[in-house]
């Protein structure tokens, strides 16, 4: 009950203008407990609790409650950090126990805008109260003009200048799914099954071989992150994952990042795609360089293969470019996609993907080829539409690549500090990766307890994919919590042990 009170106390206390205040109680909380009889181990509990702004909720808290009563009624794919969070706004979430927390994390590189941007919030509620679905079986004001306006930003940006169709779907898996499918059907059109029989409607095989095109090989990259369906998990080469899941989709192959000595072994005259992130999120913000992506298009073109860009976490301005391969990036237009896949963003929060084609790959497909009951609903175009007005705006991708600027001096200044702990800073724009070499679990608890949210990626990696619209007063308070953080795990200052906190990257295991 003591570790209750002393959480409520300082739920009341402003993240950003707190430290020197909990300074002085946590001076004053230890001058009352060594004067006291408590044992030691309660002493000292209350001292640590007296000295966070937002301790993980204890066992007999409102949200241990809430969680205990509805986790036996959930499949556990998840291991959810202790918060139970009810309302955000901007870069800020509240539990339910009423405590402010700054959120860098941005629902993985989802909430562009923030938490519940009120011109997100008022399209969905007038397109709600005027029409949500349909199916697409008929058509809706809102699918076709979304279409038209991601191809008109696309290729007014510099970046795809061959963009001329997209196909609407519900996620990011789904639009790396579509692709899959796509790059399969064109390179089934330029190498055709060898064994189908004459009648149309049968698929049998004159030997025991598989009906299929020769030309159906998937290429992607070690450390990548694709998606969970089965075509996006069997193009994530992690044994780890793919091993309960086995076996994985057939043709599928991987090469290592930004390797081009290897790519000519690796794509060949059976490869119908390659599918590549320009940063790899999940893998720990890894940036191809425009060398390989350079690359990358030479050998698709020599093979005749689709060159597929996953932007689903880098692209919509989260490098101060609208798309992560546009010029302004460093990219050359030789080394521009087929396919170009997007989504987290586009949505801010509500369930929407695309995918992105050629006129040559649209001019491939054929009504029936693939579909979606939900995709492209006018709700969700509607509020991907708002989306796409705002993040295309110059003034905010020019922030954007200030506001990077900021995080990488205190990156700098954390580097010189902890020269044996930080190793590296990568990444572009508000897509940053603090590469540690430690296991940066404890960091991640030690700032959520003072009041921050930030993520993990890859091995030994902070991941930083905060709301395109934070400020640099929030930056700085961020990073004043960072810094905290990092010093008590790494030189062991106020606590004997921060515990490490599970599940905080897209595909950690349990």
């Amino acid at each position: 009950m003591a570790l209750r009170l002393a959480s409520r106390a300082l739920a009341t206390t402003s993240t950003s203008n707190s430290l020197k205040a909990i300074l002085k109680r946590n001076a004053s909380v230890a001058a009352a407990t060594a004067a006291s009889t408590l044992p030691r181990e309660l002493k000292h509990a209350i001292e640590k609790e007296a000295s966070l702004a937002t301790p993980d909720p204890p066992p007999d808290s409102q949200t241990a409650r809430l969680v205990g009563d509805q986790k036996p009624y959930m499949v556990p794919t998840y291991v959810r950090a202790p918060p139970m969070f009810h309302k955000g706004e901007g870069c800020y979430l509240w539990d339910v126990e009423n405590r402010r927390y700054l959120d860098l994390t941005a629902g993985i590189a989802v909430n562009a805008l923030g938490h519940c941007d009120p011109g997100v919030a008022n399209a969905i509620a007038q397109q709600a109260s005027t029409l949500i679905h349909t199916s697409n079986l008929y058509n809706n004001p809102w699918t076709g003009s979304l279409s038209k306006l991601l191809i008109d930003l696309t290729v007014s940006s510099g970046a795809m200048q061959n963009a001329a169709r997209a196909f609407i779907c519900n996620s990011g898996s789904e639009a790396n799914e579509a692709a899959i499918k796509f790059a399969r059907k064109i390179g089934s059109q330029i190498s055709p099954p060898p064994f189908l029989s004459s009648s149309p409607t049968s698929l049998i095989s004159s030997s025991s071989d598989p009906i299929h095109s020769p030309k159906h090989e998937i290429v992607s990259f070690q450390s990548s992150f694709h998606g969970r369906t089965m075509g996006s998990l069997s193009a994530t080469p992690n044994p780890k994952y793919q091993r309960p899941f086995a076996p994985m989709l057939p043709g599928f192959k991987y090469g290592i990042f930004n390797d081009i000595a290897s790519l000519n072994t690796l794509i060949t005259e059976n490869t119908c795609g390659v599918l590549v992130e320009p940063i790899q999120g999940e893998g720990g913000i890894q940036v191809a360089t425009p060398a390989f992506l350079t690359a990358l298009r030479r050998r698709c073109d020599e093979v005749g293969a689709l060159l597929i860009y996953d932007e689903i976490q880098c692209g919509l301005s989260r490098t101060g470019s609208f798309w992560a391969h546009g010029p302004a990036n460093g990219i050359p237009v030789e080394a521009q996609p087929d396919v170009l896949t997007t989504a987290k963003a586009l949505g801010n929060g509500y369930p929407v993907g695309a995918t992105l084609v050629s006129e040559r790959v649209s001019n491939g497909m054929a009504t029936g080829d693939h579909g979606t009951t939900f995709g492209g609903n006018p709700l969700a175009c509607r509020v991907a539409h708002y989306m796409l007005g705002r993040l295309a705006d110059e003034e905010l991708q020019k922030g954007v690549l200030e506001k990077e600027k900021v995080f990488r001096k205190h990156f700098e200044g954390l580097q010189k500090r902890y020269p044996e702990v930080v190793q590296e800073v990568r990444g572009k724009g508000l897509i940053l990766g603090l590469q540690l070499s430690q296991d940066p679990a404890p960091v991640v608890t030690a700032c959520r307890e003072r009041g921050l949210l930030v993520i993990t990626a890859g091995t030994n990696t902070l991941r930083f994919v905060p709301p395109l619209v934070v400020s640099e007063e929030q930056i700085e308070e961020g990073m004043s919590i960072l810094n905290e953080a990092i010093k008590v795990v790494f030189e062991k200052e106020g606590v004997d042990n921060v515990p490490e906190t599970d599940g905080q990257q897209e595909m950690r295991a349990r």
